[in-house]
Parts: structure tokens; C-alpha cells; sequence
């Protein structure tokens, strides 16, 4: 997989430089992993030349500082459809707001 670095965070606006020149494509989901902020997925809005492209976050960005590593994911953020997630409440980034049990046994009972 491409990976890149932090360069500069404004607010939900992070930018990422592509050391090797290879920049994911528009609406590409991209993963961040910090002790900090955990998991934080980022979705690419724009190349703005010079290896480095604007996303915007899909979560807080409190505690990203600059050269954390980014991973490409080679995909845009998708959502999960069908009987296993009937009932489900999704964020944004396709993660249930509450625990997989509870909504397995409230589709069960239905």
C-alpha cells in the first residue's frame, strides 16, 4: 500500500504528502492510526501538486501533528449493505454507533 505523511492540520482539513509521487485518486478513503485519535479515516478532496493532496477527516483531529504516517486504503469510503446490517445505525465511516450484539438480538427478535 502507498503511504504518505501529515504535513499540516486545519482544523477537518488535513494535508498528505506521497513521498514517492504516487497519489491516491479523488474521494480515496485514507487511514491514520495514532495513539491519540485512534483509527481516523480521511477522504481526498483535491491534488494540490508537489506529492501532496487535501482530505478532509471523517473524525476529530485533536492531537494529529505533522509526520504521522497516513495508509492509502486504494478505495473510497464504502458503507456495508444487506441482512447483516438491517437495524444497524452507521456512522459516516461504516462502524455501528452500538455493539453488533445488541443489534444482532434486536433483528433476531423482529
Amino acid at each position: 500500500m502507498n503511504t504518505g505523511k501529515v504535513v499540516q492540520v486545519l482544523g477537518p482539513v488535513v494535508d498528505v504528502i506521497f513521498e514517492d509521487g504516487e497519489l491516491p485518486e479523488i474521494f480515496t478513503a485514507l487511514e491514520i492510526n495514532t495513539e491519540s485519535t485512534g483509527k481516523l479515516i480521511c477522504e481526498v478532496q483535491q491534488h494540490l501538486g508537489e506529492n501532496t493532496v487535501r482530505t478532509v477527516s471523517m473524525g476529530a483531529t485533536e492531537g494529529l501533528s505533522r509526520g504521522i504516517d497516513v495508509k492509502d486504503l486504494g478505495s473510497p469510503i464504502t458503507t456495508p449493505v444487506g441482512k447483516a446490517s438491517l437495524g444497524l445505525s452507521l456512522i459516516h465511516i461504516s462502524e455501528p454507533t452500538r455493539p453488533l450484539y445488541i443489534s444482532y438480538a434486536v433483528f433476531c427478535l423482529k
